[in-house]
Parts: C-alpha cells; sequence; structure tokens
C-alpha cells in the first residue's frame, strides 16, 4: 500500500484514491520570466517520478502543471528588455521545455496557462464576492478577507491571531486586514488588462492557480504539489479561496519537495548562489547525472548542490551502465521478483527514491557476480530488470555504449551523437511537421535533439537556427 506524506495533517497517510483507478495532480509550474533553475529541476524531477510510479501501480493520472504567464516579474523584464511580453514568454517556455526535455521529465496531460483561464478565474472571483469573501477595494482592486475563512493557517500551522500580531504595519486604507490579499489588481498605466465586472485588471497569482486546478481535476481532487517555499503564502491562499469557492475541501493530499541548498546555504539570487539548468547541463555527460543527483535525496528533505556531489552522481550512474555494458538483456524480470518488492517497498514509503537507488545498485553487484560467475543467462535477466527499474526513476535511459562515448564527447554530451547534416535533417523535418500542424511530432523531435543538447531557436518567418550547449 502506498503511503505518503501529506503536509496537510503532517503525517504519512494510505493513499486512496477519490475514484479508484484514478488520480487528479496538480503541481505548481513556472513563472516564466528567466531561465529555469535547480530548485525548478528538484521540485519537476520529483513529482515526475511520483506521476510515473502511479501510472506504474497501474492509476490512470491525470497530471497538470500550470504556467504563469503574467506577472509583477514577467512585466517588469519585459518593460526592461523593451520586449513585447508575449515574446518574453514564449521564448522562456520553450527553454523551459528543452530543459525538462533534456531532464527526461514527462509532458502534463495538461499545461494550462493563466491567460487562457481568464474566464474561470472571473467566475471564481465572482463566486467569493457573492460569499462575503472578498470585496472590492476603493482603489479598484479585489482583494481576500482573510479573517473570514476560519481555517486559515491549517496547511503551514499559521495561526491567524499570530499572523495579525505579526503583521507589518501597512499604510493602505484599501485593506481591511494587512493579511488581505489581492485577487485581481486594478489595471495601471503601461500594463496588460483584461476587463472584469470590477473594471480592467489582471488576476493575482494565488487565484490562478485555484481556477485552473478546480477547472481541469474538479473542486475535490488527490494530490497538490509543489516546493516547500509555497506552502506559505501561496497554497494557504489557494485553500482558502477555492474551500470558500466551491463550498467543497480542495486538495486531499499536499506535498511539498524541500530547498535546494549550495554550501548549505539555501540558493536564491540575493546571496549569488543561483544556477540555471542552462549553465549546469553543458558541464555535464549527460542530463541523468542531475536526475541521479536529484533523486539520491528523499524529496521532502533538503538537498545540498555542489561540483563535488554531482561528480558522486555520475560515478554511481556509470557504475550501473557498467553494469549492463555488453549484455544482451534477457526476459524481463518477473513483477514479484524478492529485488521488484524491494523496491516497491521503497517507492510505496513515500517515494523514498534514495532506497530505490541503493536498490538498483544491489542489484547492479549482483549482475557483475552472475556475470563473473559465467552465468550469462543470469547477468542477462539481473540486465533486464535493472534496466526496468531504472526508467520507473527515469534513469538508463541511454544506451550503455552510447553512455561511455558521452564521457569521450566530453562537455558537448550527447550532441557529438549529431553531426552538422544530421541535425539540419532534423529541424527540416520538424518544420514539415509543423507545416502539417502535426505539434506532437514536431514536439517530439524538438524534445530528441534538446536531450542531446542541440538548442533550437524559432524566428520571425519560420526560420530555426540551432547552436550546441
Amino acid at each position: 500500500m502506498l503511503r505518503i506524506h501529506n503536509s496537510l495533517t503532517g503525517r504519512k497517510e494510505e493513499f486512496e484514491p477519490l475514484v479508484p483507478g484514478e488520480v487528479g495532480m496538480y503541481v505548481c509550474g513556472i513563472t516564466v520570466y528567466d531561465y529555469c533553475h535547480i530548485g525548478h529541476a528538484r521540485s519537476q524531477v520529483a513529482f515526475d517520478v511520483v506521476r510515473r510510479w502511479l501510472a506504474h501501480t497501474g492509476l490512470r493520472v491525470t497530471y497538470v502543471r500550470n504556467i504563469t504567464d503574467i506577472d509583477d516579474k514577467i512585466i517588469r523584464r519585459a518593460a526592461e528588455g523593451g520586449e513585447p511580453i508575449d515574446a518574453l514568454t514564449a521564448r522562456y517556455i520553450a527553454a523551459m521545455d528543452e530543459d525538462f526535455a533534456a531532464l527526461g521529465i514527462l509532458r502534463p496531460d495538461h499545461e494550462p496557462r493563466a491567460t487562457g483561464y481568464l474566464p474561470a478565474i472571473l467566475r471564481m472571483i465572482g463566486a467569493l464576492i457573492d460569499k462575503g469573501y472578498a470585496y472590492v477595494a476603493a482603489d479598484g482592486d479585489v482583494l481576500y478577507a482573510v479573517g473570514k475563512f476560519q481555517d486559515y493557517g491549517r496547511l503551514s500551522g499559521k495561526r491567524l491571531e499570530d499572523l495579525e500580531a505579526g503583521a507589518r504595519v501597512e499604510i493602505d486604507a484599501d485593506k481591511r486586514s494587512p493579511l488581505d490579499f489581492v485577487l485581481w489588481k486594478a489595471a495601471k498605466p503601461g500594463e496588460p488588462a483584461w476587463d472584469s465586472p470590477w473594471g480592467a485588471g489582471r488576476p493575482g497569482w494565488h487565484i490562478e492557480c485555484s481556477a485552473m486546478s478546480t477547472e481541469l481535476l474538479g473542486t475535490r481532487f488527490d494530490i497538490h504539489g509543489g516546493g516547500m517555499d509555497l506552502k506559505f503564502p501561496h497554497h494557504e491562499n489557494e485553500i482558502a479561496q477555492s474551500c470558500a469557492a466551491t463550498g467543497d475541501a480542495f486538495a486531499k493530499v499536499w506535498m511539498h519537495n524541500g530547498f535546494v541548498n549550495v554550501d548549505d546555504e539555501k540558493m536564491s539570487k540575493s546571496l549569488g548562489n543561483f544556477f540555471t539548468l542552462r549553465e549546469v547541463l553543458p558541464t555535464l555527460r549527460h542530463p541523468e547525472v542531475l536526475r541521479y543527483f536529484l533523486v539520491s535525496s528523499h524529496y521532502r528533505g533538503p538537498i545540498n548542490y555542489s561540483t563535488a556531489q554531482l561528480e558522486q552522481a555520475d560515478a554511481a550512474l556509470t557504475r550501473l551502465y557498467t553494469a549492463l555494458r555488453g549484455l544482451r538483456p534477457g526476459k524481463p524480470a518477473r513483477a514479484h521478483s524478492a529485488v521488484y518488492e524491494e523496491f516497491a517497498a521503497a517507492m510505496n514509503d513515500d517515494f523514498n527514491t534514495p532506497q530505490a537507488l541503493a536498490v538498483l545498485q544491489g542489484l547492479a553487484r549482483d549482475l557483475n557476480s552472475a556475470r563473473a560467475a559465467g552465468d550469462d543467462d543470469t547477468a542477462c535477466s539481473r540486465a533486464a530488470e535493472l534496466a526496468a527499474l531504472g526508467r520507473l526513476l527515469g534513469l538508463l535511459t541511454v544506451e550503455p555504449e552510447q553512455w561511455f562515448r558521452l564521457a569521450a564527447a566530453g562537455q558537448g554530451g550527447e550532441s557529438a551523437a549529431f553531426d552538422d547534416a544530421a541535425i539540419e535533417a532534423q529541424i527540416a523535418a520538424r518544420v514539415a511537421a509543423r507545416q502539417a500542424r502535426d505539434w506532437a511530432e514536431s514536439d517530439r523531435i524538438r524534445d530528441r535533439l534538446a536531450a542531446a543538447g542541440i538548442v533550437l531557436e524559432d524566428k520571425p518567418g519560420g526560420v530555426t537556427v540551432w547552436r550546441r550547449r
């Protein structure tokens, strides 16, 4: 039985889907004003593993990961660069897709963008006003009245009276309480705006996730995930506004991944210890090295990022590829072999990936022993099981011989497997697919090139240029 630590209750609980055989899962995605960083990778890889395991156990997963494409940071970055907001967000969404594909992160079933869900957002705000949980301020903003929601603070463990006592006094006569947060921001000169019953403006950040999740998964769904930094106030506010608007209980299980630290300090731009995936991935033999590093720690705990840790991940992953090298995988191992049961026990214990990796390393040792003893049948059977279990974590997706060629290729990584002519041929095939409106094939080609370290940039006029990372 799968047990998941529920942030809402603070304990591990047996997971029972609301609808037998099905799982609705919403994970907070990226605000697309810059390149994705290691913290984004930590969160998205963690929930990619959760999604893979749920699907492996036979559940039909509907996975939703949003994109915030309108936000103060986006508006400010576009203004600084003299770039249209749509162009800026499209550029960073494309970069995000490339980076996530390189890391083996599966595409979500739905990837809603805030600007595409304005009607749902307006309906939810209207319901909150009608029920007395929100009010229109004198400046045109629509605010959520936090004091109206009795369970506020349940997720984060914060008490409303403590928050109110510790709140910084704000010089804002339009707010009834300094804790009240914005649902709809009144239009400001030079900023994008949409019409609403309360005047032109744009949505607040918190209401976007509530509207998109309930629109796609319903007012009650199984799992809501995100980084620990989102627990308060973002997820707390989501609960308050969603429960108040719909009268339902919103997400059943809340999951939060831990922070990424650098030299035992939280990674942040202000400290200057900030690393984007664009900076890190080209330095690795293959993106799987970063993925292995990320799953080598339990998703709920902190993880300390360093070059030494990446080197250890490379060495550990290479041990697995060494075990697979030169073997013809035999028949897939039985689903309920002792090794599988050990692996499944780790994954069913709140997705204990460090223990699951230990199972893989043990299996590799058994494989090597069988090969040394000349027992090729056992070695090949173990190889099949090792490869299959590794792929459940998004690992061991490269042919072993190719893995060792990557070491010789240096920082060019897998891109060395594509010469210029092959890349041009792939781009031509992608252009043809786009002209035929075969978006799935277009995405497949782009993702394959991204995984190989080839970055595509679509220019005006239908021209595509490329470069190696």
